[in-house]
């Protein structure tokens, strides 16, 4: 059988599918595939492993072919992804969740509070530029996060995992999630809230939602208008949660005291006004990006190619209720 893989992974975590007997066709492109390649590349295959940049729906996985089994999506979104008309097709869907990937987006998600509340990047920027001429009572203030409050917007695995790290630096966590988790509040010792209250008493929100029609554009005019003011705002889930014109609006007025970003609104198209501001942190889409997560994430990435082309049932199925009526 024919297994396609878009980008080249690291860790070496290919080598287990180069030697399960299959056909492996892997871009040799260190960059996102148009269209027009990935159809090429891809056709034929019986199993794909695809990257958030990879564009997939029913007509793209009609031009691969009727052969197609399973699109195992490097990543825990899926929004790349047309779940429902893969679903109608009988085209297995897996992501890679796991402990790893989830830590190392809590640990991003509080790096840029502590680099936004103590001004790193703009303190380090100033030295680099030889700008530093020796210790100054006023130089860069901060503030202290201990004592301040949290609002976590979306308590899922990774959300949850960013309460939890909560508690080593005596912050209180407000939450806010469709359906209240009192499992998660046993756990992590989180707040429920609804979403007006968490805005209007956070000194940090964190976004860790995934992106649908909901959510799209959630963190907007009015919803800055609700915050404190001079709150910090942090994004690791998907740019479109963010509009990012209200949001520059919202951090040149003040309201916003300042907003990390590791996703966009247009990937990889930043709004250039965005960049020119010293209280933004701009990263590359990097919450996941440690040796750790990445070499999980292709480890589920392989395995649920490799299960469901032996007929067993991975255990990270999008949508496991394909599976009694999937392609064979």
């Amino acid at each position: 059988m024919k297994i396609f893989v878009s980008r080249k992974l690291p860790g070496g975590v290919l080598s287990v599918l180069d030697s399960s007997g299959h056909e492996v066709v892997c871009s040799e492109f260190d960059r996102p595939l148009t269209q027009e390649e990935f159809l090429q590349m891809a056709k034929g295959a019986d199993g794909v492993i695809s990257l958030l940049t990879d564009k997939i729906n029913g007509e793209v996985v009609d031009a691969i072919g009727p052969q197609l089994r399973i699109v195992s999506n490097y990543a825990v979104g899926f929004d790349n992804i047309n779940v429902p008309e893969l679903t109608e097709r009988g085209i297995v869907v897996a992501n890679t969740p796991s402990d790893q990937v989830n830590e190392a987006v809590a640990e991003l998600s509080w790096a840029m509070v502590l680099a936004l509340s103590r001004r790193i990047v703009e303190a380090d920027e100033s030295v680099k530029r030889g700008a530093y001429s020796g210790w100054e009572p006023s130089i860069f203030l901060g503030h202290n996060i201990s004592g301040k409050v949290l609002g976590v917007v979306g308590m899922g695995r990774i959300g949850s995992m960013v309460a939890r790290m909560a508690r080593g630096f005596n912050v209180r966590v407000l939450y806010f999630k469709r359906t209240r988790d009192l499992e998660a509040e046993k756990e992590t010792g989180a707040e429920y809230a609804d979403m007006d209250r968490l805005l209007g008493e956070s000194d940090f929100i964190s976004l860790h939602v995934p992106l649908t029609d909901e959510t799209r554009h959630m963190m907007n005019k009015e919803a800055f208008n609700k915050m404190k003011k001079g709150a910090l705002l942090v994004n690791t889930a998907r740019g479109p949660v963010v509009d990012e014109h209200d949001l520059v609006d919202a951090l040149r007025s003040g309201q916003l005291g300042g907003a990390a970003l590791d996703v966009f609104d247009n990937e990889p198209n930043v709004n250039p006004e965005l960049i020119n501001m010293e209280n933004v942190i701009l990263t590359p889409h990097i919450a996941s990006a440690t040796w750790e997560a990445r070499i999980e994430m292709g480890r589920l990435a392989v395995d649920a190619i490799l299960l469901t082309l032996r007929g067993e049932k991975p255990s990270n199925l999008v949508n496991p209720e394909v599976w009694d009526h999937r392609r064979q």
